[in-house]
């Protein structure tokens, strides 16, 4: 395959010449490109990628799925790497440091939202791919705040996925008050469930997994499910009626969303953190007699990071991962697409 290389200007001067992998067209194999940085802002940092995951959202952006998709593509916002350079107003982190970046590498710092902690809530959010590029590459760069350290206890192949798919099961847990004497439910168990599943049951929770995968049973079970329904089985569904509090959906597809409803306790919650792209018709006069809620969540600030770390170190959670270098990411990638990626899959910087 050839190489591919575009010169690109972010920023009046000259900076570093960032090598990645890039797709150039909706659904196309992501190709070697070469791009021009431009100077390091003053509140910048430069991250030298030693690796990053792989989301779906990922490939949603590749294959311009939610239509906001602007080619030439560097996706990739899982990473985790040592910081390379640093601005001139950068005070608190240091050349050499270990740090990973999530979904967002900036914000405006000045709305309520930000003010408030909620940075992932500004209306001005910087997301890490599609308002820049991203880290299917040997340089990603950040606003300093959005670089969160990594605990040393967390080894770097490990901790690219929790700066995605974990902090998005492990925001709404915190953000909706689960308590440990809840009964929750968690629906798909990929690359967010079987995080989803080990954060609630460390957080001391009854734990139900449902999942239209019969071989990943007992896997669930290994993860921290106390029970395992067929999400795709009304009525196996049927029998949980009135009995959870909260249930977490992780899926990108429709599901019985009436039934999975009724399953839900009096002032009982489902949120959804999955992209279901088709409008998820919901039963009013159930959820007024019961004093349900439908919710959703995306990501999480700095802040709930660095507390998602700290509860990881503190209870051994570490995502299931499968490595590739990033030089077959398309091999990658097509794994993930198959849905037999188990459960995250992590490239490793292998740039010369």
């Amino acid at each position: 395959m050839g190489k591919t290389t575009v010169r690109e200007e972010t920023r009046v001067g000259a900076g570093t010449t960032i090598e990645a992998w890039a797709t150039f067209s909706a659904g196309a194999a992501l190709q070697p490109y070469e791009y021009e940085s431009g100077p390091l802002g003053d509140d910048q940092v430069e991250i030298a990628v030693s690796h990053c995951g792989i989301c779906h959202s990922d490939l949603s952006m590749i294959d311009n799925e939610w239509r906001m998709s602007k080619y030439p593509l560097v996706a990739g916002h899982e990473v985790v790497g040592v910081i390379s350079a640093v601005g001139a107003n950068v005070r608190t982190h240091r050349v050499g440091q270990r740090v990973g970046l999530g979904a967002q590498s900036g914000s405006c710092q000045a709305c309520h939202e930000c003010l408030s902690g909620d940075q992932n809530l500004c209306p001005n959010i910087e997301l890490t791919m599609g308002h820049r590029h991203g880290g299917f590459a040997d340089r990603v760069r950040c606003a300093w705040q959005f670089a969160v350290p990594v605990p040393d206890e967390i080894d770097s192949a490990d901790a690219g996925p929790l700066f995605c798919g974990g902090v998005t099961v492990f925001n709404p847990i915190m953000q909706f008050d689960v308590r440990p004497t809840h009964r929750v439910g968690v629906i798909g168990i990929g690359g967010l469930g079987h995080l989803a599943l080990q954060f609630l049951n460390k957080w001391g929770c009854r734990v139900v997994a449902f999942t239209s995968t019969e071989a990943k049973r007992h896997e669930a079970m290994g993860l921290g499910a106390h029970e395992v329904v067929n999400s795709r089985d009304s009525a196996a569904i049927k029998k949980l009626a009135g009995s959870l509090n909260f249930i977490i959906s992780t899926v990108n597809v429709p599901l019985d969303w009436p039934v999975i409803l009724d399953a839900l306790a009096p002032k009982g919650m489902l949120c959804l953190v999955g992209v279901v792209l088709k409008p998820v018709g919901v039963p009013v006069f159930a959820m007024i007699k019961g004093q349900k809620s439908l919710s959703a969540s995306d990501i999480g600030s700095p802040g709930t990071i660095a507390t998602m770390l700290d509860f990881c170190v503190r209870h051994g959670i570490r995502p299931v991962i499968e490595q590739f270098p990033m030089s077959r990411i398309n091999e990658a990638l097509d794994r993930l697409r198959s849905g037999q990626a188990r459960y995250r899959i992590v490239l490793e910087n292998d740039f010369a």
